[in-house]
């Protein structure tokens, strides 16, 4: 059984552009004419940058301290 994934993102308005990036991948940015657009670029972009394919993706992790 697969389990769905719900990553969250950073998003806001710039003239007529909507961009945003994911939170675990703050370093790659997108965008879209519309906040749908900007919300399929996430997903394509998620899947690219999950698929292992892409050598040296920088990501944001937690450190837990004792």
């Amino acid at each position: 059984m697969k389990t769905k994934s719900k990553p969250r993102y950073i998003y806001w308005q710039e003239d007529d552009w909507w961009l945003g990036y994911l939170e675990e991948f703050p370093d790659y940015w997108t965008q879209g004419r519309t906040q749908k657009e900007l919300e399929e670029n996430l997903r394509d972009l998620y899947l690219e940058l999950t698929s292992g394919n892409i050598p040296g993706v920088r990501r944001i992790a937690e450190l837990e301290m004792a």
